[in-house]
């Protein structure tokens, strides 16, 4: 089975978010989306993340209802910090059945070049790009990309994460499951 992998810390998942994987299930040849919930980006600042299992939980609900979507945390078992090349070594020895293909923003894609061993994930693995304003992709680096038209909504985690600061309201922002999940746990405040 081919499976889009979503990663990312997920800080937290939003509209955004799921917009892009519904687009994915969509019009991409694959037949699942995990999201892969990162305990620790090493090329992101870790500060400012909640709790990898209050993340993942998040994720979790936000998805329940959707059967070819689902939250993952096998990351969380691997040594930290997490890289991508060794997530997909593990996945490809755990599941030899399935296809992996890795899906990301532009934003991330600019920085593939500081990910270790990134010339073996751009051989190895379809990379499925959605387009974020300001990120140019460059296609020169390889032929194993896909570039999605998907809709993009210009709201980010930390954005959330700020309102939530503020005590503003972040309702049509992310699922009411998730919502309710960030206020009766008091997240981010």
């Amino acid at each position: 089975m081919k499976i889009a992998l979503y990663f990312g810390s997920f800080n937290p998942i939003h509209i955004g978010h799921l917009i892009i994987a519904n687009h994915v299930l969509s019009f991409c040849d694959v037949r699942q989306l995990w999201f892969v919930v990162s305990p620790h980006n090493p090329l992101k600042e870790s500060s400012s993340l909640l709790k990898e299992t209050h993340r993942f939980r998040m994720v979790q609900i936000a998805v329940d209802n959707e059967p070819r979507m689902r939250a993952s945390n096998f990351e969380f078992k691997l040594p930290r910090p997490s890289y991508t090349i060794d997530s997909m070594t593990y996945l490809c020895e755990k599941y030899p059945q399935h296809e992996f293909q890795i899906l990301m923003g532009s934003d991330s894609f600019s920085n593939i070049k500081k990910w270790k061993n990134y010339q073996v994930l751009l051989k190895q693995f379809k990379l499925l790009i959605y387009n974020r304003p300001g990120f140019p992709i460059d296609l020169t680096i390889s032929n194993n990309i896909e570039i999605l038209n998907a809709p993009l909504l210009d709201i980010s985690s930390t954005y959330i994460r700020s309102l939530i600061k503020e005590k503003k309201s972040i309702r049509y922002l992310l699922p009411d499951v998730v919502i309710d999940e960030i206020l009766s746990n008091h997240y981010y405040q």
